[in-house]
């Protein structure tokens, strides 16, 4: 380890209690007891289970005398029978808290298994007899610890999950204020063994969180200033982390933006979300993919209304001639080296199903915070754009 990664390391209370730097999954025992968790659940996703880390981590609850064990049978985008599952997990076993670890995924599903831990009904069943998760009352929401180990969705320190509701292909966002992790540990080792395409997948998902809060007209303004930091740091350590997976500083500047774009988002995102969501749902698409596709179209589509916002976050980066051209020119360019398709036909989408998606982007929460109120129909348009890799509004 550099000393220059030595030195990224500390402890901070914003928007929650976050323990950052290398080797810091060590405390993770300690940092459980620090909660009150006597017996926790870890809950990640299948790939990392059978990573060494997951055991590792189960060893060091142990070692504290924590009663641990592991829930993974959870998908790529997490649904409803998988928190479910989860739950009645976390009864039968007597758990006590939740162990968030992973990415999008294993962060999402473990938050909303710990929401529904104390609850008599399954998670889309409580919304289906009239209920809102975020009445769920703090003291029936047992301890969630969370660890990170993508630098993408940023979930670690976000009050929502994303759960796809199976039966109706929606993605829903499943919101309770209490919902935020008690304690964030956040190693960026645990990212070292990211395989470039998912670097490059999550660092531009990280990047679609700071842009989009950025360019949101709610009234936010350390949103505002979280996300123009968070797009700086993408853009300097982003291709350092894709080029060399084992360079501690990237990786560790990576994951602090992809923090600051969860907290900014708070001011809220906007079209490539409205467009994402739907999109998972139907396709089963990787999410961050699909923002780091979506990205220029929805900048392009929005360009009346940001162009001289974009033009002040490009004189920050310390682009040349900062203006909006020149920061769509490097949105392509970064796309480009890292090798991200240009359309979302690379990842087999059509526009077959276009009006559908066009009319549930527009009722997806998201939609609220683009710059542009868009129609069903001008969303329609906008996916069949980037179906067909249609820039030709770009310079």
């Amino acid at each position: 380890m550099s000393m220059d990664a030595m030195a990224l390391t500390g402890n901070w209370n914003y928007p929650t209690a976050i323990r950052f730097g290398v080797g810091r999954i060590s405390e993770l025992g300690e940092a459980c007891q620090s909660l009150g968790i006597t017996r926790p659940l870890l809950v990640t996703d299948p790939d990392l289970a059978a990573l060494p880390m997951i055991s590792e981590a189960v060893d060091c609850c142990r070692a504290a005398g924590l009663g641990c064990s592991v829930f993974s049978d959870i998908k790529a985008n997490p649904v409803g029978q998988n928190v479910d599952d989860g739950v009645a997990l976390y009864r039968g076993e007597r758990h006590d808290g939740v162990i968030a670890f992973g990415g999008g995924s294993g962060l999402d599903a473990a938050k909303a298994v710990a929401l529904m831990a104390n609850q008599d009904k399954t998670l889309f069943g409580y919304i289906e007899d009239g209920g809102d998760w975020e009445d769920i009352p703090a003291l029936e929401i047992p301890p969630i610890l969370a660890v990170p180990t993508t630098s993408g969705t940023g979930s670690e320190v976000g009050r929502a999950s994303i759960i796809t509701d199976e039966k109706n292909y929606i993605k829903r966002i499943v919101f309770n204020p209490k919902m935020m992790p008690s304690l964030v540990i956040a190693d960026p080792a645990l990212t070292v063994g990211l395989p470039k395409m998912i670097t490059a997948a999550t660092g531009l998902d990280a990047l679609s969180h700071n842009l989009e809060a950025f360019c949101s007209p709610h009234f936010h303004p350390m949103g505002e200033g979280i996300a123009i930091e968070g797009i700086r740091l993408v853009r300097e350590f982003l291709p350092a982390a894709c080029a060399d997976g084992s360079d501690l500083v990237a990786r560790s500047q990576m994951m602090i933006a992809s923090t600051m774009g969860a907290t900014a988002f708070q001011r809220g995102l906007g079209g490539m979300h409205a467009l994402a969501h739907p999109l998972g749902a139907l396709y089963d698409a990787h999410h961050g993919m699909l923002n780091a596709i979506l990205m220029p179209y929805v900048l392009i589509r929005n360009r009346s209304v940001i162009s001289d916002r974009i033009a002040r976050l490009s004189a920050y980066m310390g682009l040349d001639d900062p203006s909006f051209d020149s920061f769509l020119r490097w949105v392509l360019a970064i796309r480009e080296e890292l090798e991200i398709p240009n359309d979302l036909r690379g990842i087999n989408i059509d526009a077959e199903r276009s009006e559908l998606v066009g009319q549930m982007a527009t009722e997806d929460p998201s939609a609220g915070g683009n710059p542009i109120q868009l129609t069903a129909a001008e969303y329609s348009a906008l996916f069949e754009k980037a179906v067909n890799g249609d820039l030709s509004d770009a310079i």
